[in-house]
């Protein structure tokens, strides 16, 4: 099945002189000339292109002295006709995308249809085309026959929108069918043969990103007492028989007094809204958290794990930045066939909206996202300093090597950062409210709000790191560096508001750090699968680890932004820097590749490998701690329109069992062989139906939410969101596109990526199924807490993974690089 993402709920309690822009030009030869006003002038700064300077001009005695640029003229014509044909392109396709799988010539052949009916004299309308001609304006335009043409055009397009309709309502119906993840492996019921053939017959050819978007049902509410009953069930291997009474008897009050009223108002709500957590999920849990984002909450990606294409930094970022461009424009246009489970049930693909253009902007009590449908340049920094690159030049998207030659330029600029300049971004990786107060005091005005602007109106933000990281046999904690620097880098050289930063080392490795409130780590992960097999088998680099082509030189260096900062936001700076250099330090991590066995030999266990990894996972933490917890993984609701994330409580009766006999020595082989079967089935059944929409925590946090609008108080429910997530874990998705064959380029796997501790005394676990031989895991931890260590919960996993593979005679194999 999907996998949700990385990330659970955060835990929110050359050389060259600066080049005017515009040029003052020489005075004409006159008698006595009098003072002249200067002209328009940009600052001292990195010159901006030229071309974008579309006239210039000089206030004289004479009157205006004005010059026009062709140049410029012709540079602001060709992105003029680049903006338009991107309008029309979104217009088309949003066409398509309402009507699908009808098309205009499916319309057409409805009105020729009509009109051969009419040709044999027969009235397919049954007398509506006369109704519909009668009550058509009299015109002397239209003649008896122009009428009777029109109303039966009318007709075959009601006739038309009428089928789309129905098409609609029949793919929703179908789509809220989920017998089919239910069934057992192998074999189908014949319901699920008819529904796969109709679902066949239905999804048509070649859909565009959204073309299932209206097709999707909604997240359907839960039974109050079916979400109660599987809540019970879930903490009560986690309490002793006093604290489970407790409980129950709470829960009971809730169910009989107070979750009635609040049921009814959540269940209006899905009536009226798309989906009835995603909104306030998005509010309660991202955008009002006030503590810092920065490792609560963004999470991180890698590069490949064995692979680097070049290790010319400039090369790199030029290559992959082109790709994500790439990406981004078949996004525009919807060329991005949606995610589809079994090949035929689509996926929600809202999520992929905000992907770029999008920055979120602090407030005081409430962040919000700032969306821009567009945005034609590149927020860059490196060594302090901060640049805005253009994408386009004569509205074309620039080619890999004129990238190159720009992030060469900055690569190569001598120029020191300006007072308070190097450490700016420190301000989104501290607390909330400290960021928003500088924002609006020294950012609201002049040339900060215009440097500001140019980084947050970004496509996305990209750092130029000075730093070499990726994969090392020969160093230990290569990639527990690596890690740590993407999850939080240096805490100023990383803008964490922007939808995604890029990072680009020094020896040409790369990463990503992500903001979550816009959306879950598959849609990145959608991306980085196409940026990198786009890098590597598509674009391509010369011998020299070069992009192919040659540069364009009449391209303007990049701008560099300007900023006046004063001392006492420059005293904001270093206190949000000294809050986010204390939450970094303390961040423990381990990353490690698994190589003994992979997924292929965990199939002869005959159970999934995501439930084994974390029934193993649930016996790392047993003898980590000597005791179990409130485990959380992250499961996708996307079959559901604008669905998100739902909880897997990984921690059941059924595995805590399995982990008991694990330690007990009286225990038969066979009988733990039995029990973890049935923690395996157990957990496969949880996550079926928290993809199907019949899980516990969105529903109770939905339930809380309108508690607190209603000014309700409810023990049971402030009890539940109360209790601390210790193990935090989730699965990377891999090979969302298939764009080349690991097992022809096995050394071409993913690192995936991973996120930090969301409790202070617990654990955060991602981990990849790379291929047949190969599971990558990110433990986090904190330092601070003397109950955990992130290398020793490592070894434990490896230990627990090894040991219930001989349970089931699994050979430990070495993958192959």
């Amino acid at each position: 099945m999907g996998c949700s993402g990385w990330r659970p709920a955060p835990r929110h309690r050359g050389t060259w002189r600066p080049v005017p822009g515009v040029a003052i030009p020489r005075h004409r030869p006159r008698a006595q000339p009098p003072p002249r006003a200067p002209r328009c002038q940009q600052p001292p700064k990195m010159a901006e292109a030229h071309q974008a300077v579309a006239f210039q001009f000089t206030v004289t005695p004479e009157g205006l002295d004005f010059h026009l640029s062709r140049e410029a003229v012709k540079q602001l014509y060709l992105a003029g006709i680049s903006s338009w044909k991107k309008r029309f392109v979104r217009a088309k396709n949003s066409f398509l995308t309402g009507v699908y799988p009808a098309s205009p010539s499916s319309w057409m052949v409805v009105v020729m249809a009509t009109a051969g009916s009419f040709y044999c004299q027969v009235d397919p309308s049954m007398g509506l085309i006369a109704r519909i001609r009668c009550f058509l304006p009299e015109s002397q335009l239209l003649s008896p026959e122009s009428r009777t043409v029109v109303s039966a055009v009318l007709f075959s397009t009601g006739v038309w929108l009428s089928a789309v309709l129905l098409f609609r309502q029949t793919m929703r119906l179908l789509l809220s069918y989920h017998g089919w993840m239910f069934e057992p492996h192998g074999k189908m019921s014949r319901s699920t043969k008819i529904w796969v053939a109709l679902m066949k017959v239905l999804s048509g050819r070649k859909p565009l990103l959204y073309s299932f978007q209206t097709s999707l049902p909604k997240l359907p509410v839960p039974p109050v007492e079916a979400t109660i009953r599987r809540y019970l069930e879930s903490v009560r291997p986690l309490m002793d028989d006093e604290k489970y009474g407790r409980m129950e008897a709470l829960a009971k009050e809730f169910k009989e007094k107070t979750a009635p009223r609040l049921q009814k108002y959540l269940v209006l709500k899905s009536w009226w809204t798309t989906n009835y957590v995603s909104d306030w999920w998005e509010q309660y849990i991202y955008l009002r958290g006030r503590s810092p984002i920065m490792v609560n909450s963004n999470y991180y990606a890698m590069d490949f794990l064995y692979v680097t294409p070049s290790h010319v930094q400039a090369a790199r970022a030029g290559n992959v930045v082109h790709a994500i461009l790439l990406y981004r424009r078949k996004l525009d246009r919807g060329e991005i066939p949606p995610m589809m489970a079994l090949g035929i049930v689509p996926m929600c693909s809202y999520q992929s909206e905000r992907m770029f253009n999008t920055t979120r902007i602090p407030g005081k009590e409430t962040d919000t996202l700032l969306h821009l449908l567009d945005s034609k340049h590149l927020a860059v920094y490196h060594k302090g300093r901060f640049y805005k690159v253009w994408l386009y030049y004569g509205g074309q998207l620039l080619k890999p090597r004129d990238l190159e030659l720009q992030f060469q330029r900055i690569l190569d600029d001598p120029s020191p950062p300006q007072p308070g300049e190097e450490r700016l971004a420190a301000l989104t990786a501290g607390d909330r409210v400290p960021w928003a107060e500088a924002r609006a005091k020294f950012f609201s005005q002049g040339k900060n709000k215009v440097s500001l602007d140019a980084i947050e109106r970004a496509a996305f933000f990209l750092t130029l790191d000075e730093e070499a990281h990726g994969y090392r046999a020969d160093q230990e904690d290569c990639m527990d560096t690596y890690a740590k620097s993407l999850l939080h880098g240096q805490c100023y050289d990383r803008w964490f508001d922007k939808s995604f930063t890029l990072v680009v080392y020094k020896n040409g490795k790369l990463g990503a750090n992500a903001e979550h409130s816009w959306a879950d780590a598959p849609i990145i992960g959608h991306l980085w699968e196409f940026m990198l097999a786009t890098d590597k088998f598509q674009l391509g680099y010369t011998e020299g680890g070069h992009c192919v082509g040659d540069p364009d030189t009449r391209l303007a260096p990049p701008q560099r932004l300007q900023w006046d900062i004063p001392q006492e936001c420059q005293a904001a700076i270093e206190s949000s820097y000294r809050v986010a250099k204390a939450l970094a330090d303390d961040v423990d991590f381990c990353c490690f590749q698994f190589s003994d066995f992979g997924k292929g030999l965990i199939k002869k266990c005959r159970t999934s490998p995501d439930a084994f990894i974390q029934i193993s996972l649930q016996l790392a933490h047993f003898r980590d701690k000597g005791c179990f917890c409130l485990t959380y993984e992250a499961s996708m609701t996307r079959l559901f329109r604008e669905g998100r994330t739902e909880t897997v409580r990984s921690c059941t009766s059924e595995s805590t069992a399995f982990v008991r006999s694990m330690g007990d020595a009286g225990q038969s082989r066979a009988e733990r062989q039995r029990l973890f079967k049935l923690a395996a089935e157990k957990h496969q059944h949880m996550y079926r139906m928290a993809m199907t929409g019949a899980g516990i925590d969105r529903h109770l946090f939905c339930l809380y939410v309108v508690s607190r609008y209603l000014g309700v108080e409810s023990p049971f429910l402030a009890q539940v969101l109360s209790e601390p997530w210790r193990l935090s874990t989730s699965q990377t998705p891999q090979q969302q596109l298939k764009m080349f064959d690991l097992d022809k380029y096995p050394d071409h796997v993913s690192t995936g990526g991973g996120f930090g501790p969301v409790a202070d005394d617990g654990y955060g676990v991602s981990y990849i199924i790379a291929g047949e031989n190969l599971i990558t895991f990110h433990v986090s931890s904190k330092y601070s807490s003397p109950e955990t260590d992130s290398k020793r919960f490592g070894r434990n996993i490896r230990q627990a993974m090894l040991d219930i593979a001989e349970l089931f005679d699994v050979p430990a194999k070495k993958a192959a690089k």
